[in-house]
């Protein structure tokens, strides 16, 4: 039996994939979390074989937990799970170290798929995903000024473009009002935009948010 652990802050998707994992009789889930400092503290003290992990934690992002994650858990098999379209995260979640990248909206057998394969150390990558990895080893993605940002500026632009407010922002990820300003700054300069208008502009014409 592999035992698996949810770190997703909506209650209805962890019920959702309990009722999908727990009627196998190799996976089942025993243990759910609702944040990414949750979730690195409940594997610092208990064994599990597979982390179902979220992008859109409250406070810090689920790209950033794996990557502390993997400091101490170099091959625990982890699955993103997220409602972010593909060109959004999928080739950050695999760089940061996910062994697999899934839309919740995948049907129930290939989650399945997903977690059985990468229980066993191999990664699970769906043709889409594939697609954008090959992407990205062609030079014009490496070109593209939205790879210039780190993950938490990549995830703050997109919040920006969604016409997220400073403080909206602020609450949501668990920092200073101050802290947002400077990340926009920062997105700014490396985007080489003036204002919000046109990095929202950007980032729909890039389809970069759903």
């Amino acid at each position: 039996m592999y035992n698996i652990i949810i770190a997703d802050d909506h209650q209805v998707i962890r019920e959702g994939i309990k009722r999908i994992i727990n009627t196998e009789i190799d996976l089942k889930v025993t243990a759910e979390v609702e944040t990414g400092e949750a979730l690195l503290n409940k594997i610092s003290k208990e064994k599990f074989d597979i982390v179902i992990l979220d992008v859109g934690l409250p406070g810090r992002s689920g790209i950033e937990i794996l990557s502390d994650l993997r400091k101490f858990e170099p091959k625990l098999p982890v699955l993103i799970f997220s409602m972010q379209p593909e060109e959004r995260i999928s080739i950050r979640a695999i760089k940061a170290g996910a062994n697999a990248y899934l839309s919740k909206n995948a049907p129930a057998d290939e989650l399945l798929k997903a977690l059985r394969t990468i229980v066993t150390g191999r990664k699970y990558i769906t043709p889409e995903v594939a697609e954008k990895l090959a992407e990205s080893i062609d030079d014009n993605y490496s070109e593209s000024p939205h790879n210039r940002l780190s993950n938490r500026e990549f995830e703050i632009m997109c919040l920006i473009a969604r016409g997220k407010s400073i403080k909206e922002i602020a609450t949501s990820k668990s920092i200073s009002a101050n802290t947002v300003n400077t990340y926009r700054a920062r997105i700014l300069s490396k985007m080489n935009f003036s204002n919000n208008m046109e990095l929202a502009y950007y980032v729909i014409q890039n389809k970069l948010i759903a």
